[in-house]
């Protein structure tokens, strides 16, 4: 059996990286989603080992002790997400293909532990204007908010040349189709 390939997505927040891999999720591709682990609190509709890996903050820095994560943050004071080495390498190992929608420092360090056997997605907006306006238009963001968003993708932009594939999402249909053909391409 072959081993499976790693499809790592990655992006400034409001670039459209979740609808993408939504969308190529949606696809029946050979595909399957790679589950975080995290230490917020279960939430009642949510099964352990379906949604998320949820582990306790003792237990999740434990595993940051050893080297159990392929990446990892701590999103909010005391809340940690990210991807286990050993729930992501029994996927490879069947055979699956595994897609990441991780932060880009994560995307990162996951091609550098998997090097060829993976490949590292840029998604990015046209323009700084139209990302601010895109995490505007969510009216989701305070203006304190919306201004750390800004700045954080700002440096995470400085980051694109470290990827394999830069797709700008000017149109999102356009871009999915993009991913769809890129991903197929390299799960072949």
């Amino acid at each position: 059996m072959n081993q499976g390939k790693l499809i790592i997505f990655a992006a400034p927040s409001g670039s459209g990286k979740t609808s993408i891999v939504q969308f190529l999720l949606a696809q029946q591709l050979p595909l399957v989603f790679s589950i975080s682990a995290t230490t917020r609190p279960k939430r009642t509709n949510e099964k352990d080992g379906v949604d998320y890996f949820f582990l306790t903050q003792e237990e999740f820095q434990k595993k940051i002790s050893t080297g159990d994560f392929l990446e990892w943050e701590e999103v909010y004071a005391g809340t940690y997400y990210g991807s286990l080495k050993s729930e992501v390498d029994k996927l490879l190992e069947k055979g699956e293909n595994v897609i990441f929608d991780v932060d880009v420092q994560g995307a990162l360090n996951i091609k550098r532990i998997y090097g060829n056997q993976a490949i590292a997605l840029f998604i990015r907006p046209p323009s700084a204007e139209v990302l601010a306006e895109r995490l505007i238009q969510r009216g989701t963001e305070s203006e304190e908010s919306l201004k750390r968003r800004i700045d954080k993708s700002t440096y995470e932009l400085s980051f694109e040349h470290e990827f394999d594939v830069t797709i700008v999402n000017t149109y999102l249909e356009e871009a999915q189709n993009n991913a769809k053909k890129i991903v197929l391409d390299f799960i072949k």
